[in-house]
């Protein structure tokens, strides 16, 4: 199943999703797909005017890939203008992971201040696209594409501060719309940027996120590649604070994201 099967089925069984072992990462379902799937849910039911301005989500535990999932959604508060919505992934009887959502309409205001443009990278034609390996890195990265433009590379040594490039799905069929839900999905599919400080593979996790979307959201298809980069902000004793940004192909912002991150090695 691709990325936007397994976000329908979240329309038509939302208490019995089942993910494919082919989106693990290790022991666990990847991350993004688990954000963008709750997110889903959530979306469903809040208005249509009330963009989301800003997810947290916490990864309470790994969720098991082949194993049912249901995704609950509790509207906690439903303002002139915002909404507040809490989400939850159940797996066995036990959280997987909790988001905390707003979603809000706009209103008029005076302010009005431009985003950081996109960092200036080589071209994405420039640069060699990672190549999927079964078995040597994670199994979700068959259908995400990576091109690879700042910083070193996970387990090289590399103790640079920022990591980057760019980042699209990897399937080339018909070019699907990009919605918040595949957002969560290229913004995650990135490796932490402390990887590279490493020199042998180790394990490493996020523990908790959160993303706040520009609105209206610039039109993007998955045929698109979205420039990334993420900043360590500070590291120690396992784990590590970064902060990161995602453009669209015109250098037009599209979320911003921060992570705190565990790293075993």
């Amino acid at each position: 199943m691709n990325f936007s099967d397994l976000i329908n089925a979240v329309h038509t069984k939302p208490q019995s999703v089942v993910i494919p072992s082919q989106w693990s990462q290790g022991r666990a379902c990847f991350g993004g797909l688990m954000a963008a799937l709750q997110y889903e849910a959530m979306r469903i039911r809040v208005p249509q005017d009330r963009p989301v301005r800003s997810l947290a989500i916490t990864f309470v535990g790994p969720a098991e890939p082949e194993v049912p999932i249901s995704f609950e959604v509790e509207i906690l508060r439903e303002g002139k203008a915002v909404s507040q919505v809490l989400g939850r992934a159940m797996q066995n009887g036990q959280v997987t992971t909790l988001m905390q959502g707003s979603f809000g309409a706009p209103r008029e205001s005076v302010i009005s201040v431009e985003a950081e443009r996109a960092p200036e990278f080589k071209p994405v034609d420039d640069c060699q696209e990672l190549p999927f390996v079964s078995g040597a890195m994670p199994e979700y990265l068959r259908f995400m594409a990576l091109r690879w433009a700042l910083g070193g590379l996970p387990f090289s040594h590399t103790p640079s501060p920022a990591i980057g490039g760019y980042v699209r799905f990897r399937s080339l069929g018909e070019a699907r719309p990009v919605t918040e839900a595949h957002i969560l999905g290229m913004v995650d599919t990135w490796p932490p940027a402390l990887l590279p400080h490493l020199s042998k593979p180790a394990p490493g996790s996020s523990l908790t996120w959160t993303i706040e979307f520009v609105q209206p959201q610039p039109a993007l298809n998955t045929h698109d590649w979205c420039s990334y980069r993420a900043v360590i902000e500070h590291a120690r004793d396992g784990y590590g604070h970064t902060a990161a940004m995602l453009w669209g192909p015109d250098g037009q912002l599209v979320a911003i994201s921060r992570q705190t991150v565990t790293v075993f090695g």
